[in-house]
């Protein structure tokens, strides 16, 4: 899964049903910083901690009780590698940057 974020176009997802891998995506203009966006909260240039709320309410995922299965257990997989920030109840998602 994919939360992708352009000055244009906010925060969507991109391939939603990935339940394996979970990044984040600074498209176009962020190149040299990272933006203030409401509910990611960036570690340093290469991590994030995306609020574990804000997700299912962005656009691009599927609607659907299969969908909030997936992204449930994908949660529980993170927390038990230590990928869960319970103090903001956020996952650690690495930074990528693209054009």
């Amino acid at each position: 899964m994919i939360v992708q974020y352009s000055s244009s176009d906010g925060l969507t997802l991109v391939e939603p049903e990935d339940f394996r891998n979970f990044k984040l995506v600074l498209r176009g203009a962020t190149e040299d910083r990272s933006p203030s966006i409401v509910g990611i909260t960036f570690v340093d240039e290469r991590n994030a901690l995306i609020s574990i709320e804000l997700v299912p309410t962005l656009p691009g995922r599927s609607d659907g009780e299969s969908w909030q299965k997936g992204y449930f257990a994908m949660i529980e997989a993170a927390r038990k590698h230590g990928w869960i920030d319970a103090q903001t109840g956020a996952i650690r998602a690495h930074v990528e940057r693209s054009a």
